[in-house]
């Protein structure tokens, strides 16, 4: 969530999952899941255990709704080395997959004229450079040029000094405020949580509610998410049962790329580095940008929902997912990035990454299928992001 990174993430996915598919289990993970599993699933099983062994990842969920059957299973422990076993429904972070619930609240503003797509940032909210040239639009596409406030230095060595800390909407923006901007509003395309904390600040101002009780009242209640929530920003507990969240290195060393040195990738393999455990850390810095909490079983409903229709009106949901353009111009292999969404290949979704915790979550229109993967752990030392990852192996699986 910090940065761009998945982009790099999901290009390389293809050739890393068809590399350790194959390989053989490093380790014992245990899996709770349906034995009535259908088909698809069985070879599924030893690959994502060998992945997790592969990634140093405790814990993962899969959540899999489709035409070839339903599949849910979970693999490992809620805690590293513990005795309890992860199950399905458990409470996980979902860091920037939060952004799809923002964005989506914005849409449906739009549609009931409180806002527009192409209004300046200026009209709603004073005090952001350039807000008279920065439209709604560019916030939502990633396209107005602010400053990444996450990807500042003396912010990330905060995260590791203070982990505890609290920071208000306001202080994160003056970060971001306090840089140059990458482009001019529009010019390009750069991953920025600056963007979508405006945008949440846009939604209080014209809901005149907390973001949560937007958040809730229109999106998780209407579809009966009852296990989904928006906590409060000094608020670092998640809901039991959950999955505990670990990180390799620092907050600082992973700033712009997930990946350690290779001394440090070393060190974790043999143990002498051993994963912080991030779970009650405050992701308050993550606000309308990454700091919801879900199970993947919701995420699932969520997803399908959200690009399916029923949360949007007919014509703002064709638009929306027609407003995708690819990351990477001119490249067909690269994620694109919509309107307050992603899309990978054939699925529109969204990942999500906040120390301690890898969401993937996608939904196929063409296929009517469904996909959420949960880890507890945002990056392998190598850089890899373990639900991605995995991810992509269940799509492979499915498409054979």
């Amino acid at each position: 969530m910090k940065n761009d990174h998945w982009t790099a993430c999901w290009r390389a996915l293809g050739v890393v999952t068809l590399i350790l598919g194959l390989s053989a289990c490093k380790g014992s993970l245990e899996f709770v899941g349906d034995p009535d599993a259908p088909p698809f699933s069985d070879g599924l099983r030893p690959q994502i255990q060998a992945l997790m062994s592969d990634l140093m990842v405790s814990a993962a969920v899969v959540v899999v709704r489709s035409p070839q059957g339903d599949w849910s299973a979970a693999f490992g422990q809620r805690a590293r080395g513990g005795i309890d076993p992860l199950r399905v429904d458990d409470h996980f972070r979902v860091g920037s997959v939060t952004k799809t619930w923002t964005g989506t609240v914005i849409l449906q503003l739009v549609h009931e004229r409180r806002i527009g797509l192409d209004d300046p940032v200026s009209l709603h909210l004073s005090g952001v450079p350039d807000g008279d040239r920065i439209t709604i639009r560019h916030l939502l596409s990633m396209r107005s040029g602010l400053f990444n406030y996450s990807t500042d230095l003396a912010f990330n060595q905060s995260l590791d000094e203070r982990p505890e800390r609290v920071f208000t909407v306001q202080e994160l923006l003056d970060i971001g405020f306090a840089h140059p901007p990458y482009f001019a509003p529009g010019a390009d395309y750069t991953y920025s949580n600056t963007n979508t904390l405006l945008l949440g600040q846009i939604i209080e101002s014209k809901t005149g509610m907390p973001l949560a009780d937007a958040f809730h009242s229109r999106l998780f209640a209407p579809i009966g998410l009852s296990r989904t929530l928006y906590p409060p920003m000094n608020n670092t507990n998640l809901p039991a049962p959950f999955a505990r969240g670990y990180q390799y290195g620092t907050n600082v060393e992973t700033m712009l790329s997930e990946a350690l040195s290779p001394e440090r990738q070393a060190a974790a393999r043999n143990g002498s580095l051993q994963p912080t455990d991030t779970t009650l850390h405050s992701t308050s810095w993550g606000g309308a940008a990454g700091m919801g909490i879900s199970t993947a079983p919701e995420m699932a409903t969520f997803v399908k929902a959200m690009i399916s229709g029923g949360l949007l009106d007919t014509q703002l949901q064709a638009q929306r997912l027609a407003s995708c353009q690819p990351i990477v111009p001119g490249s067909p292999d690269s994620a694109s990035y919509c309107l307050g969404l992603a899309k990978f290949g054939t699925y529109y979704g969204h990942t999500g990454e906040i120390p301690g915790y890898n969401t993937f979550m996608g939904y196929d229109p063409t296929t009517d299928t469904t996909l959420v993967v949960m880890a507890s752990m945002a990056a392998a030392p190598d850089g890899r992001a373990p639900a991605n990852t995995i991810a992509m192996r269940v799509m492979q699986r499915l498409a054979e």
